[in-house]
């Protein structure tokens, strides 16, 4: 197997994350309130503003020519509804493809002029982008100047070559004009074969960066993991009959650097960051099996994703620090604290609600949304009072609405087996609840626990056609599929219960195709993948987030080459205090700013949309362009990715 570059993060030393400044509701917009200010780097903003002029004559000279803000805007809406016209006159040779793309350009234009988004965003992209054309009294402020990220102009070239219909997203060099391509020209065999060969480039291309990525079952790795249980061990002075024991992992969970220096090869930075952490009691812990998925030097390469999830990186441990005393509120990202009827439940929809009795797990995953609400690993104190299970219980004889009940938490598989089937049978002593769902990242980080006894008792309360189990689970790389893991998921569904899946989209698994592996590797040990969530916006985990466009472009352009029973997943936003958001639904979501440092600004509609009135959330997302800087840091070719400014 090749091996792959170490993925160690090449950051320029001014890089500061942003800073959640306060929520607030602009009009009937409610929104987070951040710092955008594009930390300044060494590049040449001029050159950048030559491209944005050729790219779009006609709109330049509009920008550059106008008295006035006003006059700009009323000429620009009279421009995009003139090439609107355009592309549906009967001598347009655009490719109809191409014209879409413009089409779709021009509503997000539209959009981002809008007086009530600039009254919303409190920024005007069109008014800066008159100050950069240098137009008298406009001319941009050093300030200013400082503050305009390439990202920024970037976001305009690449929108004012959609407008124009030269996007080149289906020739680098060139438009797609109208045509129709051979096998269509074709009949009979003579298609089908031209047919098949466009099929198998599409599928060689996949293939080609499938090999990439590695899973845990291929049998260089197992053999590497091997190896790596034996000195895990020794380290502990434990038999092999202790790995198999879940209760083991547990009582040796990893709460410290010393046995990751001596284990694993770390850097300094993540040595550094580690024992800050721990200094400062903020959650951190590994169980064993995990730590033995690590590659032990970092030269490998292949464990990035597994590594990213529960060391902490510096600037996380900084603003954790910075904010213990509110860190229950300010993290909370999805609103938890106002979408809670009683202590322990959570409820944002009607038929589901959330039960969390349990408020720690087996390790801690750095970019949970609940992070807020965790205190330590293991913590002692995490289970809930008899009396708060008894209200929450209570509360669902309340509400005969809810049929759909998630345990989750924390992790309650890491809870007491009595305690959770005794949990288990007075829920289903409710005559509504026909589906109970374990949330449980055990079947990936302490496979042990789901041994005979455990699943027997958990599968005892399912009843066809009455009630289902079904465990839901967090596989975020194909390298955490295992030996192990596959005995587990395969235990769990020969005693009748399903297995689904939640990927969080990160930096770490939204490589080209990275997340096509995972899906293929998880359906081959009987996971079903699930939900998609975009990265939560939570500012102390901000390197890991990846922009809704790449994800968007992941789904249409390498899940999409997937049979749909491989691509069962639907991608998701998750709106703080509302709900889910099908990321793939137009109508569900819009582009209405761009922002200085190149973020884009999304409205996301809720889910009661066309049911009842709801206001919709502002998204400040992260810039495109820092997103590619990070791939290109890792090695990635940029040209893979050239289409991502076209999803909306």
């Amino acid at each position: 197997m090749e091996k792959q570059k170490s993925t160690k993060k090449a950051e320029p030393a001014a890089k500061q994350p942003r800073k959640v400044l306060h929520t607030r509701i602009i009009d009937d917009v409610f929104t987070d309130a951040v710092d955008t200010v594009k930390p300044r780097f060494h590049v040449n903003i001029d050159a950048y503003l030559e491209r944005l002029w050729e790219a779009s004559p006609d709109l330049s000279h509009i920008i550059k020519s106008a008295e006035s803000l006003e006059e700009a805007r009323d000429q620009i809406y009279t421009y995009l509804e003139k090439a609107e016209r355009r592309i549906f006159a009967v001598d347009n040779d655009l490719h109809i493809l191409e014209k879409s793309t413009v089409r779709e350009a021009i509503r997000v234009l539209k959009s981002i002029m809008g007086p009530v988004n600039e009254y919303r965003t409190k920024f005007s992209a069109l008014d800066m982008l008159m100050k950069l054309a240098h137009k008298d009294k406009k001319t941009p402020s050093e300030k200013e100047k400082e503050n305009i990220a390439p990202g920024f102009i970037l976001e305009f070239i690449n929108l004012f070559r959609g407008i124009e219909g030269r996007s080149n997203i289906y020739f680098e060099t060139k438009q797609a004009k109208k045509g129709i391509p051979d096998f269509l020209q074709l009949s009979g065999r003579a298609a089908s074969e031209a047919r098949t060969n466009i099929l198998n480039e599409l599928s060689s291309n996949m293939q080609k960066y499938l090999r990439k990525y590695p899973s845990g079952l291929e049998e260089d790795v197992i053999q590497w993991r091997k190896a790596n249980k034996k000195r895990i061990l020794k380290y502990f002075n434990a038999e092999e009959k202790d790995w198999d024991n879940y209760q083991w992992h547990l009582k040796n969970v990893i709460k410290d650097a010393a046995p990751l220096i001596d284990l694993v090869e770390l850097t300094e930075e993540q040595k550094e960051a580690i024992n800050r952490a721990i200094k400062n009691k903020i959650p951190f812990g590994i169980t064993p099996y995990y730590l033995s998925l690590m590659d032990n030097k970092l030269n490998i390469g292949y464990d990035h994703a597994i590594r990213a999830q529960v060391i902490p990186p510096p600037d996380y441990v900084d603003m954790l620090i910075d904010s213990k005393e509110n860190r229950g509120i300010q993290f909370d990202f999805m609103g938890e604290h106002d979408t809670s009827p009683v202590d322990l439940v959570t409820r944002r929809y009607p038929g589901i609600a959330i039960l969390k009795p349990y408020n720690t797990c087996a390790q801690i995953c750095v970019y949970c949304q609940r992070n807020w609400e965790i205190d330590e690993v293991l913590d002692p104190k995490a289970m809930a009072l008899k009396e708060e299970i008894k209200q929450a219980l209570q509360w669902l004889d309340e509400n005969p609405a809810v049929g759909d009940v998630l345990i989750t938490g924390g992790d309650p598989c890491v809870m007491n087996t009595q305690t959770l089937k005794e949990i288990l049978e007075q829920i289903t002593t409710k005559k509504q609840v026909y589906r109970i769902r374990l949330g449980s990242r055990t079947p990936v980080v302490l496979p042990q626990r789901w041994n005979k006894e455990f699943v027997d008792m958990i599968a005892s309360f399912q009843v066809p056609g009455k009630r289902q189990i079904s465990i839901i689970t967090h596989f975020e790389h194909n390298y955490e599929v295992t030996p192990e893991a596959m005995e587990a998921v395969q235990r769990i569904r020969k005693a009748g219960m399903m297995v689904y899946n939640q990927e969080v989209f990160t930096v770490e698994n939204s490589r080209r195709f990275e997340s096509v592996k995972l899906r293929l590797d998880l359906k081959a040990i009987g996971v079903d993948p699930y939900y998609t969530f975009n990265m939560k916006g939570k500012e102390e985990t901000k390197r890991y987030m990846v922009p809704i466009a790449r994800i968007l472009q992941e789904r249409k352009e390498e899940a999409r080459l997937l049979p749909g029973l491989d691509r069962t997943d639907e991608p998701v936003f998750n709106v703080p205090k509302l709900g889910k958001n099908q990321l793939m639904a137009w109508q569900d979501h819009r582009l209405v700013m761009i922002l200085p440092n190149g973020s884009r600004v999304y409205e996301f509609h809720p889910w009661e949309k066309n049911i009842q009135p709801v206001p919709p959330y502002n998204y400040v997302d992260v810039p495109i362009y820092d997103y590619l800087e990070e791939l290109a840091a890792r090695g990635e070719n940029i040209r893979d990715y050239r289409n991502i400014w076209f999803y909306y």
